[in-house]
């Protein structure tokens, strides 16, 4: 093929939606990607049934240096208007907790979707394509030389996303990019990954692997709760995962086990109307029996209730209302859900995504910062990005 209009580095959920509108204008169109087919991270999201968008989606679920960027791209492109795409290309779907929405069948309808409107748009797709340099020549266009090809154009958008599940692909690419152009980034973090402990605290958890509660996880004034689930390393489950997006190294976590009861009324209550029953077994109807067993072990409080002190009382109930834990860790980017930080959003137009010192240069996704919740807002990011950018070079090319 002859030199294209637009060159987008990338072929995941963000780098398609954008070819899609950019090539809306007519003009040519080319998506580079490493991997063996596109799409790689789509097909294995949600368990294979891919979580695209959460109908409650507003900058709120959002983090960044920079909590304003995501509201332009998001007003643009929001959930309704992907959910209409997904609607119009007849694929069922169902929404799960906290407007969570999946594919009843499997997460390649997306992607065949996706794909059939780059064929609609006669989009180029060029896989294990690996794209070894990035340059900006004096005639003001790029220079992408790849593992098989050189080409030129005067637009880039890098959408290689973050260092999230390094199995499938990622890498620092966009990163390395922005930095070769003088752009600021922030500093990677992995985000939406389990929590992990050591010593006695390691050691208690492994006991409990495999045990799940609904449970209220704070991190300093953010709170979230859904499950929890005790693993081998440490702690996992949506609230876990939610929480490790804001947790930094060496701060506490609290935790309540029992979010919907006050265990000190429930305690105290029955210490007056039930004072030779055991407090493993009132606590039983709260906790599965086995986390009751344990908490109640290691407090040696393995005796009726009229034999315990108000005040020890008080300390179990702070146990599993108020547990204040401090993580070794996280169990970094193998199995993080999503990168934290990124492109410094202040080098970015939020409209149109294109670098403010680097004209023609655009990046989008995951790349930047702005890291979405745990539920579908990654996803509906990436739609927004995309749409937002592939529509200014829509414009642009059409100029």
């Amino acid at each position: 093929m002859k030199n294209p209009d637009t060159i987008i580095i990338g072929a995941g959920a963000a780098g398609l939606i954008c070819a899609i509108e950019a090539a809306k204008s007519g003009k040519k169109i080319l998506l580079l990607d490493k991997a063996e087919k596109p799409a790689q991270k789509i097909r294995i999201s949600g368990g294979g049934k891919c979580n695209f968008t959460n109908i409650n989606v507003s900058a709120d679920n959002y983090i960044s240096e920079n909590p304003h960027f995501c509201k332009s791209a998001l007003k643009r492109y929001g959930a309704r208007d992907f959910i209409e795409m997904v609607e119009k290309y007849n694929i069922n779907y169902h929404e799960k907790t906290l407007g969570q929405l999946f594919c009843n069948n499997k997460a390649q309808d997306i992607i065949d979707m996706l794909l059939t409107e780059c064929r609609k748009y006669d989009i180029t797709i060029i896989t294990k394509s690996n794209v070894e340099k990035i340059s900006k020549e004096k005639d003001n266009q790029f220079k992408i030389s790849t593992n098989n090809k050189i080409y030129k154009t005067k637009i880039v958008v890098i959408a290689t996303g973050g260092l999230s599940i390094p199995k499938m692909g990622s890498t620092d690419f966009a990163y390395k990019v922005a930095k070769q152009f003088g752009l600021r980034v922030v500093e990677p973090t992995a985000a939406l990954v389990p929590l992990v402990f050591d010593g006695d605290e390691l050691e208690k958890m492994k006991k409990l692997s495999g045990i799940s509660v609904n449970a209220s996880v704070c991190c300093g004034k953010i709170c979230f709760r859904e499950g929890l689930l005790f693993t081998h390393r440490g702690l996992s489950g949506p609230s876990i995962l939610q929480i490790s997006s804001y947790w930094k190294k060496g701060k506490e976590i609290i935790i309540n086990l029992c979010p919907d009861h006050n265990i000190i009324d429930i305690l105290i209550d029955n210490k007056l109307k039930n004072p030779k029953k055991k407090v493993s077994s009132i606590i039983n109807e709260y906790l599965p029996k086995r986390l009751t067993e344990q908490i109640i072990e290691n407090m040696n409080l393995n005796k009726k209730i009229a034999e315990i002190s108000n005040k020890r009382l008080e300390d179990l109930a702070n146990r599993i209302n108020k547990w204040s834990i401090i993580p070794k860790g996280t169990e970094g980017f193998k199995t993080a859900e999503v990168t934290k930080g990124g492109i410094d959003t202040a080098e970015l137009s939020s409209k149109t995504f294109e670098c403010k010192k680097v004209t023609g240069l655009y990046f989008i996704g995951e790349a930047i910062d702005v890291t979405g919740h745990l539920g579908g807002y990654n996803f509906q990011w990436a739609w927004s990005s995309g749409y937002s950018c592939g529509q200014s070079i829509n414009a642009l090319l059409q100029a």
